[in-house]
């Protein structure tokens, strides 16, 4: 008889208890890092421009270079070069080249025509990419890839300074019309959302290849990719989790520094790319992980939590109350912080994107514990 008191008396209020700690705890989150995000302002250091080497490796990118090279080398900035790694393509990519070549003097092109597989993935040509770079400060994007402006290595070399060595930009998807695009799109935005956050807090733990940039001889100082050189992915979030601290590390946002490219068109590739992604997040540091880990957790057991309390047919008020708390403060922040990437148009979208993607996120990451890729492309 004690027992069944103790169940239908205390037993909501334990878990209305619980529902509001995990409040708490997005609210803290929210504050401490997202919101460093929404306030952002920059204001670059007076400096004069220093020399930058963009680096770009290739596998059968011809039709992607044709359209994204030009615009990378018509960049409004005085001292830059584009080093362009072929690696084993066996496309027209060498007479496209060969052909830009000849029109523009600050681009050089490296072949590599065969397969050398000293490092999984694309490490190999990219170090080779970096090791050749005539500049200290190294710029380095994907094929695919465009400037979102022709400012885009200004505003990129404009976040250093003498003390920062990794600077950590945007390289959202086009729009186009499909719930798709506006998922990979989400999904991308909440990511960056996350890195960006994290790094202006003074905890840098990723960053992505479409729009990265770092000091040569921090690529050398940390031995380049050597400590995680048997994983397929992680020539750019790896590397950045490695060598990137408090001190050393800056964002650039601004709209004309970002990377355009399109998403992938249906579910099943994007699935492939997702796999890709999260294939290395599991050698992060340990107290990425657990900030991450944390706050998923934490995501995972308010929705659960908030299911449950209704299912009791508990007071409604209480649990819709802390529901709609955190639903306006999320609100609040994420929408600043996807105005400040230039995504505002998916905010509507923010509540039933974020619970599909808990549930996609968790299937993929079970999913890369029976499978992972092994191939760049």
């Amino acid at each position: 008889m004690a027992d069944n008191l103790i169940n239908t008396q205390f037993l909501p209020l334990i878990l209305v208890g619980v529902f509001t700690l995990t409040l708490i705890l997005h609210l803290v989150f929210y504050r401490v890092f997202y919101w460093r995000l929404g306030r952002y302002r920059h204001h670059p250091a007076e400096q004069n421009p220093q020399g930058v080497s963009v680096v770009i490796c290739a596998h059968n990118e011809y039709h992607h270079l044709k359209e994204s090279l030009p615009l990378i080398l018509e960049q409004d900035y005085p001292d830059y070069e584009v080093l362009v790694v072929d690696y084993s393509s066996d496309d027209d990519t060498r007479y496209l080249l060969a052909d830009l070549e000849e029109k523009f003097p600050h681009l050089k092109t490296i072949s590599i025509k065969e397969e050398l597989n000293f490092f999984s993935g694309k490490k190999f040509p990219l170090s080779i990419g970096i090791k050749s770079a005539r500049h200290d400060l190294v710029l380095l994007t994907n094929p695919e890839c465009k400037p979102a402006s022709k400012d885009w290595v200004r505003l990129m070399q404009s976040a250093f300074t003498p003390k920062i060595e990794v600077v950590v930009g945007y390289g959202p998807y086009l729009r186009s019309p499909g719930l798709l695009n506006k998922l990979i799109r989400f999904d991308t935005a909440h990511i960056a959302i996350q890195y960006l956050s994290y790094a202006l807090a003074g905890v840098p733990y990723m960053g992505v290849g479409r729009n990265l940039s770092y000091r040569k001889q921090v690529f050398y100082k940390n031995n380049g990719f050597i400590s995680h050189y048997r994983i397929h992915s992680g020539d750019d979030n790896l590397f950045v989790n490695r060598v990137a601290s408090k001190s050393n590390t800056a964002i650039m946002v601004d709209p004309g520094s970002h990377t355009l490219s399109d998403p992938k068109e249906t579910l099943g590739s994007w699935i492939t790319q997702k796999k890709k992604h999260l294939a290395a997040s599991h050698l992060y540091r340990f107290n990425h992980k657990f900030l991450l880990g944390l706050y998923s957790f934490n995501l995972v057991l308010f929705y659960g939590l908030f299911i449950l309390l209704l299912s009791l047919n508990w007071s409604v008020i209480p649990v819709a109350g802390i529901f709609i708390i955190r639903l306006v403060f999320q609100y609040i922040v994420f929408a600043r912080c996807l105005k400040q990437l230039n995504e505002r148009d998916l905010v509507p979208f923010l509540l039933f994107f974020e619970i599909l993607l808990l549930l996609f996120n968790a299937a993929t990451w079970i999913s890369n514990v029976f499978y992972k890729p092994t191939r760049w492309k």
